[in-house]
């Protein structure tokens, strides 16, 4: 049981890789190497494990697309676009009142 909707949602999406994975697939779906080199500073296996977490979780959906595999948002996963740009419209505005640097999905 949870004792906050907060609690559930961060349960599903939490930790920095989940979000930054989503976030690059909310623009539109990626080949596995190229969602790989959008997420810089991961391990290969952390990177596999967050993308089968989110896959478990019915966010994420991987279809073999010969000879690539393509990684897109499930309904699921779309569902999350609007909290999604709201941490990034946040992100780029804390950026921008803290003088940090940061890149563009």
């Amino acid at each position: 049981m949870y004792h906050c909707p907060v609690e559930l949602a961060l349960d599903v999406i939490g930790g920095k890789w989940r979000t930054v994975i989503l976030a690059h697939l909310k623009q539109r779906p990626h080949h596995y190497g190229e969602l790989r080199r959008k997420v810089p500073g991961i391990s290969e296996k952390m990177f596999v494990q967050r993308l089968r977490e989110l896959q478990e979780a019915g966010l994420v959906a991987r279809v073999e697309v010969p000879p690539h595999v393509e990684y897109s948002l499930t309904d699921e996963g779309r569902s999350l676009g609007p909290a999604l740009q709201a941490l990034y419209d946040w992100g780029v505005s804390r950026a921008a009142r803290t003088g940090v640097e940061v890149g563009q999905v």
